[in-house]
């Protein structure tokens, strides 16, 4: 995996990627002054009953697609070489073993942190990494100090990055694509021709 010692961590379906998911990586590495960021596709959430509409190789190559010019950016299959329902500890473990020395930073929504007490072995996720918060203005927040309450564990070990305005749902790039409407401009150019070429997201 490397040798670069601060690393941001970014799991998610990306079904599809989009331009949202690489600016949050973006602010998240310039706030933290992280040398990479790892974006993982996983195989199935484990929060969610249906799986996601495109495969998992569809996925995986999309996000490839998505990183590939920015040098910061990298593509991890940890989770897709894992099948079945992915989660956030286990995926932890797997990186540190393989690199002991890394310092992760595992990228979440404002929503996601307000359920992580409720994730699996939430203690040992905020012990293996620190927890970078995205927010932007017009969000519900998290309370830190409950939040500290709820998981003693994270106390000290949670940052709140702003973000910009940019408000693009995976749902609604689905639902644009099944009905012939333009995603170019809200998904890197390459995954619009990708999922043009596949057929992607058609009924």
């Amino acid at each position: 995996m490397g040798v670069s010692r601060r690393v941001g961590i970014m799991g998610g379906t990306f079904d599809p990627v989009h331009h949202g998911h690489l600016v949050a990586a973006q602010e998240a590495a310039s706030a933290l002054d992280l040398d990479r960021v790892i974006f993982i596709p996983v195989w199935q959430p484990p929060h969610k009953i249906e799986e996601p509409s495109a495969s998992p190789e569809h996925r995986l190559c999309m996000v490839r697609l998505a990183v590939d010019a920015n040098p910061r950016f990298e593509v991890s299959t940890i989770e897709i070489d894992h099948p079945g329902p992915s989660y956030t500890v286990e995926t932890l473990r797997r990186l540190l073993q393989r690199d002991p020395g890394l310092d992760l930073h595992f990228i979440v929504g404002m929503d996601s942190l307000a359920e992580l007490p409720r994730w699996r072995d939430p203690a040992d996720i905020v012990r293996l990494a620190r927890i970078v918060a995205l927010y932007r203005p017009g969000w519900e927040t998290v309370d830190l100090g409950e939040l500290a309450r709820a998981l003693p564990e994270s106390e000290g070990r949670v940052s709140v990055v702003l973000m910009p305005e940019l408000d693009i749902s995976a749902t609604e790039l689905r639902e644009r694509a099944r009905a012939g409407r333009p995603i170019r401009y809200l998904v890197p150019d390459a995954v619009a021709a990708y999922i043009e070429e596949h057929g992607l997201y058609k009924d």
